[in-house]
């Protein structure tokens, strides 16, 4: 069951532990995958997901900015400014997923040196991203863990490097209110869905029977 693209869409989060994400020796560059497309993921226990190698395809990346850990309030370590050849981020889609690749301010900012240098040392190893979904398919609703494949993406505001990219094995991070509630919000409006148009057929076959 595919999704209905709700009025407003839902900001939703997403951490991978992939191992490439790395530092360069030189240049202050750190470059990695934020999301990677056909892995299984669980979504704090409620369902399970998968990005599908479809989904960015149509995707807005017109800017997005680098973070640690999703500090949006923090000044970006980096900047993609309609993806061009003069920003300092640097985002392109490939056979794995949403490469990345950021030359970092190492001599003048010293987050951006702090970052580079936790990369190096694979004290920080994992990704995320922030982005807004455009079209979804559901499966197994009726089961106690569903599955949501994500068909399209409509736009990446933000990518980071976090130091704890799951929880327990899952998805969201326990303290995620947001992304837990948007994602409860989606399952809900799946089910929901589902739901009426069992009651539709239902409704249906009644009428066929008094024929």
């Amino acid at each position: 069951m595919k999704s209905k693209l709700p009025e407003l869409m839902t900001r939703e989060k997403r951490s991978f532990v992939y191992p490439d994400l790395r530092a360069e020796s030189e240049g202050g560059i750190i470059q990695g995958h934020a999301a990677v497309f056909g892995e299984r993921t669980n979504i704090g226990g409620w369902f399970e997901e998968i990005i599908e190698r479809s989904a960015f395809d149509n995707t807005d990346f017109r800017d997005v900015v680098l973070t640690v850990n999703h500090n949006l309030q923090s000044i970006p370590l980096a900047r993609s400014r309609n993806n061009n050849a003069n920003s300092t981020l640097q985002l392109s889609v490939d056979d794995k997923g949403l490469f990345t690749k950021a030359v970092l301010d190492t001599e003048n900012n010293t987050e951006a040196r702090a970052l580079h240098s936790s990369v190096a040392r694979q004290d920080i190893n994992g990704m995320s991203f922030i982005f807004f979904i455009r079209d979804a398919k559901w499966e197994n609703l009726d089961s106690d863990l569903p599955l949501r494949r994500i068909l399209d993406i409509a736009r990446v505001i933000e990518v980071s490097a976090v130091s704890f990219p799951a929880y327990g094995g899952t998805d969201i991070n326990a303290r995620d209110e947001q992304a837990l509630e948007s994602a409860l919000a989606a399952l809900e409006s799946a089910r929901s869905e589902l739901a009426s148009s069992n009651s539709e057929l239902e409704l249906i076959k009644a009428k066929l029977k008094l024929l």
